[in-house]
């Protein structure tokens, strides 16, 4: 198999779970330029490989994909129910205002910014309720940034990312919403899904996928 291709965290006869890299697009786009993507990649090596969820283009990290339509659907069904729960690294510009290691909750709903697309923004009237958990790690006095981990309660596109920016914290090298100055303080966004939590399908074990932040 070629590592180099795809990084396999994880596999058995019902999930496959992958570490994507930042750059790369989760399921193709339209235009033939934006064909190479991890689930291609995967089906080269597993052809019954089934998406189950998605990490923007620019964001790297744990993703699960099923082995089966069976699976899909049960899989599918607990991410519905937010019974699945991801964890993100992300290093902000600036130093957000919360006692370290206390969580605080962004609760501010999402609507696509249609004449501006891909962007979302927050729209207190049409947005879709979105509600993410965040802490702080550490603080980074030298570059002005702050390690934090979030965990998104609920899977809106770009949900990380607008909420950060909300808070005034826009991630480092965010080039979709970020100013110039905090896009160039790194080549790539540093955001990262470090870690899922599930119930395999197959037999209600709890599990734990786990991939440490390149950043």
């Amino acid at each position: 198999m070629n590592t180099v291709e795809i990084d396999v965290l994880y596999v058995d006869d019902a999930l496959l779970v992958l570490n994507k890299p930042a750059g790369l697009l989760s399921v193709p786009g339209r235009g033939e330029d934006k064909q190479d993507c991890l689930s291609a990649r995967v089906q080269r090596h597993y052809p019954e490989a089934l998406v189950v969820h998605r990490l923007d283009m620019a964001t790297s990290g744990v993703m699960v994909f099923a082995r089966s339509p069976a699976v899909q659907r049960c899989l599918n069904d607990a991410f519905a129910s937010r019974s699945v729960t991801k964890r993100y690294i992300a290093i902000v510009d600036g130093h957000p205002e919360l006692p370290h290691s206390a969580w605080g909750v962004i609760d501010l709903p999402i609507l696509v910014d249609w004449p501006n697309r891909p962007r979302r923004v927050i729209d207190l009237v049409h947005g879709k309720p979105s509600m993410t958990r965040w802490r702080t790690l550490s603080f980074n006095d030298t570059m002005q940034t702050t390690r934090v981990e979030l965990e998104p309660i609920t899977g809106r596109s770009h949900q990380l990312r607008v909420h950060l920016l909300a808070m005034g914290h826009a991630i480092v090298g965010d080039a979709l919403y970020a100013n110039q100055q905090v896009q160039t303080k790194s080549d790539r966004l540093l955001l990262h899904a470090r870690s899922v939590e599930l119930q395999h399908p197959a037999n209600g074990h709890t599990m734990q996928f786990f991939s440490p932040e390149p950043f």
